[in-house]
Protein backbone atom coordinates (compact mmCIF):
# COMPACT_ATOMS: atom_id res chain seq x y z
CA UNK A 1 0.00 0.00 0.00
CA UNK A 2 1.33 3.53 -0.67
CA UNK A 3 1.08 6.33 1.37
CA UNK A 4 0.95 10.03 -0.31
CA UNK A 5 1.99 13.07 0.08
CA UNK A 6 1.83 16.40 -1.97
CA UNK A 7 4.65 18.35 -2.41
CA UNK A 8 4.23 21.87 -3.95
CA UNK A 9 6.52 24.25 -6.11
CA UNK A 10 5.40 27.72 -6.64
CA UNK A 11 6.21 31.10 -7.43
CA UNK A 12 5.44 34.58 -8.75
CA UNK A 13 7.60 35.72 -11.23
CA UNK A 14 8.09 40.05 -11.88
CA UNK A 15 9.50 41.85 -14.57
CA UNK A 16 10.30 45.42 -13.70
CA UNK A 17 8.11 45.26 -11.38
CA UNK A 18 5.07 43.87 -12.46
CA UNK A 19 3.74 40.21 -11.83
CA UNK A 20 4.05 38.57 -14.95
CA UNK A 21 3.29 34.63 -13.83
CA UNK A 22 2.39 33.00 -10.77
CA UNK A 23 2.59 29.20 -10.69
CA UNK A 24 1.77 26.44 -8.62
CA UNK A 25 3.42 22.73 -9.44
CA UNK A 26 1.91 19.86 -7.29
CA UNK A 27 3.10 16.27 -7.15
CA UNK A 28 3.22 13.35 -5.81
CA UNK A 29 5.69 11.86 -3.18
CA UNK A 30 5.11 8.02 -2.29
CA UNK A 31 6.21 5.79 0.50
CA UNK A 32 4.72 2.38 0.42
CA UNK A 33 4.80 -1.12 1.89
CA UNK A 34 5.56 -3.07 -0.98
CA UNK A 35 9.19 -1.71 -2.20
CA UNK A 36 11.56 0.76 -1.17
CA UNK A 37 13.46 0.97 -4.07
CA UNK A 38 10.52 1.38 -6.37
CA UNK A 39 9.28 4.22 -4.46
CA UNK A 40 12.54 6.10 -4.56
CA UNK A 41 12.43 5.31 -8.68
CA UNK A 42 9.34 7.09 -8.63
CA UNK A 43 9.49 9.73 -6.52
CA UNK A 44 12.17 10.93 -8.89
CA UNK A 45 10.41 10.66 -11.65
CA UNK A 46 8.13 12.99 -10.40
CA UNK A 47 10.25 15.42 -8.53
CA UNK A 48 12.55 15.42 -11.54
CA UNK A 49 9.63 16.40 -14.11
CA UNK A 50 8.26 19.20 -11.25
CA UNK A 51 11.94 20.73 -11.65
CA UNK A 52 11.87 20.51 -15.27
CA UNK A 53 8.35 21.86 -15.60
CA UNK A 54 9.79 24.72 -12.94
CA UNK A 55 12.63 25.64 -15.07
CA UNK A 56 9.85 25.81 -17.98
CA UNK A 57 7.64 28.30 -16.25
CA UNK A 58 10.79 30.75 -15.07
CA UNK A 59 12.25 30.53 -18.46
CA UNK A 60 10.21 30.09 -21.49
CA UNK A 61 6.49 30.85 -20.23
CA UNK A 62 8.03 33.98 -17.95
CA UNK A 63 10.06 35.28 -20.90
CA UNK A 64 6.83 35.43 -23.31
CA UNK A 65 4.77 37.09 -20.23
CA UNK A 66 7.24 39.33 -20.07
CA UNK A 67 7.28 40.26 -23.61
CA UNK A 68 3.48 40.77 -23.65
CA UNK A 69 3.66 42.78 -19.97
CA UNK A 70 5.86 45.42 -22.53
CA UNK A 71 3.89 45.24 -25.22
CA UNK A 72 0.53 46.16 -23.05
CA UNK A 73 2.65 49.05 -21.16
CA UNK A 74 4.00 49.98 -24.61
CA UNK A 75 -0.05 50.22 -26.30
CA UNK A 76 -1.66 51.44 -23.27
CA UNK A 77 -3.70 48.56 -22.54
CA UNK A 78 -4.49 45.40 -19.53
CA UNK A 79 -1.74 42.70 -18.93
CA UNK A 80 -3.51 39.83 -17.32
CA UNK A 81 -0.72 37.98 -15.29
CA UNK A 82 0.28 34.64 -17.33
CA UNK A 83 -0.76 31.51 -14.43
CA UNK A 84 0.39 27.62 -14.78
CA UNK A 85 -0.71 25.57 -12.63
CA UNK A 86 -0.40 21.86 -12.53
CA UNK A 87 -2.24 19.61 -9.96
CA UNK A 88 -2.64 15.65 -9.84
CA UNK A 89 -5.29 13.76 -8.72
CA UNK A 90 -5.19 10.02 -7.59
CA UNK A 91 -7.73 7.43 -9.05
CA UNK A 92 -6.49 4.38 -7.45
CA UNK A 93 -4.24 3.55 -4.37
CA UNK A 94 -4.75 -0.20 -3.63
CA UNK A 95 -2.28 -3.10 -2.75
CA UNK A 96 0.94 -2.33 -4.54
CA UNK A 97 -1.19 0.20 -7.59
CA UNK A 98 -1.27 3.55 -7.95
CA UNK A 99 -2.91 5.23 -10.66
CA UNK A 100 -3.30 8.66 -11.01
CA UNK A 101 -3.36 11.78 -14.05
CA UNK A 102 -2.38 15.55 -13.67
CA UNK A 103 -3.82 18.21 -15.41
CA UNK A 104 -1.60 21.09 -16.28
CA UNK A 105 -3.72 24.85 -16.90
CA UNK A 106 -1.85 27.39 -18.66
CA UNK A 107 -3.49 30.83 -18.81
CA UNK A 108 -1.79 33.45 -21.42
CA UNK A 109 -4.74 35.80 -21.66
CA UNK A 110 -7.67 35.49 -23.72
CA UNK A 111 -11.12 34.36 -23.30
CA UNK A 112 -10.01 31.29 -20.95
CA UNK A 113 -6.97 29.07 -20.51
CA UNK A 114 -5.88 25.80 -21.74
CA UNK A 115 -5.56 22.06 -20.08
CA UNK A 116 -3.56 19.56 -21.20
CA UNK A 117 -3.70 15.94 -19.42
CA UNK A 118 -1.15 13.03 -18.72
CA UNK A 119 -1.53 9.83 -16.37
CA UNK A 120 0.44 7.26 -14.73
CA UNK A 121 -0.21 3.82 -13.76
CA UNK A 122 2.70 2.23 -11.31
CA UNK A 123 3.28 -0.95 -9.80
CA UNK A 124 5.23 -0.32 -6.58
CA UNK A 125 6.05 -4.33 -6.28
CA UNK A 126 8.64 -3.40 -9.62
CA UNK A 127 8.61 -0.39 -10.22
CA UNK A 128 7.18 -0.95 -12.99
CA UNK A 129 4.97 1.56 -15.30
CA UNK A 130 2.21 -0.06 -16.57
CA UNK A 131 0.49 0.45 -20.45
CA UNK A 132 -3.08 0.06 -21.16
CA UNK A 133 -2.21 -3.26 -22.65
CA UNK A 134 -1.21 -4.61 -19.45
CA UNK A 135 -4.80 -4.23 -18.43
CA UNK A 136 -5.74 -6.53 -21.76
CA UNK A 137 -3.61 -9.51 -21.36
CA UNK A 138 -5.55 -11.92 -23.40
CA UNK A 139 -6.96 -9.34 -25.83
CA UNK A 140 -4.07 -8.21 -28.45
CA UNK A 141 -6.99 -6.35 -30.52
CA UNK A 142 -8.40 -4.50 -27.40
CA UNK A 143 -8.17 -0.86 -28.95
CA UNK A 144 -10.51 -1.99 -31.69
CA UNK A 145 -12.99 -3.44 -28.93
CA UNK A 146 -12.23 -0.02 -26.70
CA UNK A 147 -13.52 1.66 -30.07
CA UNK A 148 -16.28 0.12 -30.19
CA UNK A 149 -17.46 1.13 -26.67
CA UNK A 150 -16.45 4.86 -27.02
CA UNK A 151 -18.68 5.19 -30.37
CA UNK A 152 -21.31 3.85 -28.27
CA UNK A 153 -20.67 6.19 -25.33
CA UNK A 154 -20.75 9.07 -27.44
CA UNK A 155 -23.84 8.11 -29.76
CA UNK A 156 -25.73 8.14 -26.03
CA UNK A 157 -24.19 11.21 -24.77
CA UNK A 158 -25.08 13.04 -28.11
CA UNK A 159 -28.75 11.70 -27.78
CA UNK A 160 -29.01 13.20 -24.90
CA UNK A 161 -26.88 16.54 -25.45
CA UNK A 162 -26.45 17.14 -29.05
CA UNK A 163 -23.52 18.96 -30.51
CA UNK A 164 -21.01 18.27 -27.13
CA UNK A 165 -19.39 15.92 -29.87
CA UNK A 166 -18.10 16.75 -33.07
CA UNK A 167 -19.60 15.23 -35.81
CA UNK A 168 -17.18 13.12 -37.34
CA UNK A 169 -15.77 11.64 -33.60
CA UNK A 170 -15.72 8.17 -34.90
CA UNK A 171 -13.05 9.20 -36.82
CA UNK A 172 -11.44 11.50 -34.49
CA UNK A 173 -11.95 9.07 -31.67
CA UNK A 174 -9.56 6.47 -33.97
CA UNK A 175 -7.00 9.55 -35.16
CA UNK A 176 -6.38 10.77 -31.63
CA UNK A 177 -6.67 7.98 -29.71
CA UNK A 178 -3.24 7.48 -27.47
CA UNK A 179 -2.59 4.09 -25.67
CA UNK A 180 -0.96 6.04 -22.74
CA UNK A 181 -4.27 8.57 -22.25
CA UNK A 182 -5.66 6.26 -19.60
CA UNK A 183 -5.86 5.62 -15.74
CA UNK A 184 -7.20 2.98 -13.51
CA UNK A 185 -10.22 3.03 -11.08
CA UNK A 186 -11.87 0.62 -8.55
CA UNK A 187 -14.65 0.20 -11.45
CA UNK A 188 -12.21 -0.22 -14.85
CA UNK A 189 -10.19 1.64 -16.91
CA UNK A 190 -10.61 5.41 -18.19
CA UNK A 191 -9.89 6.41 -21.41
CA UNK A 192 -9.78 10.22 -22.14
CA UNK A 193 -8.59 12.98 -25.02
CA UNK A 194 -7.50 16.57 -24.59
CA UNK A 195 -8.95 19.13 -25.28
CA UNK A 196 -10.69 19.59 -29.09
CA UNK A 197 -9.17 15.85 -29.63
CA UNK A 198 -13.03 14.85 -30.58
CA UNK A 199 -15.19 17.76 -28.97
CA UNK A 200 -15.12 21.62 -28.74
CA UNK A 201 -13.42 23.15 -25.74
CA UNK A 202 -17.13 23.60 -23.48
CA UNK A 203 -16.89 20.08 -23.36
CA UNK A 204 -13.47 19.97 -21.43
CA UNK A 205 -11.30 16.79 -21.28
CA UNK A 206 -13.61 13.83 -22.30
CA UNK A 207 -13.76 10.72 -20.11
CA UNK A 208 -14.97 7.09 -20.64
CA UNK A 209 -14.88 4.34 -18.39
CA UNK A 210 -14.83 0.92 -19.43
CA UNK A 211 -15.59 -1.73 -16.78
CA UNK A 212 -13.03 -4.02 -16.12
CA UNK A 213 -15.88 -6.76 -17.31
CA UNK A 214 -15.17 -5.30 -20.37
CA UNK A 215 -11.65 -5.22 -20.38
CA UNK A 216 -10.55 -8.88 -20.76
Amino acid sequence: MQTITQRVLSDTVYSKGTAVLTYTIRYPYFTTTCSEAAALSINAFYSTAARKTEEYCRTVLASQASVQAEYAKKDNYPFFGYEFISAYTVTWNSGCLTSLYTDQYTYTGGAHGSTIRTSDTWDFSSGRYLTLADFYPHNPAYREGIFRILDQQVKAREKDSPSTYFDDYPALIRSTFKPESFFATPKGIVIYFQQYDIAPYSTGIPEFLIPFKKSR
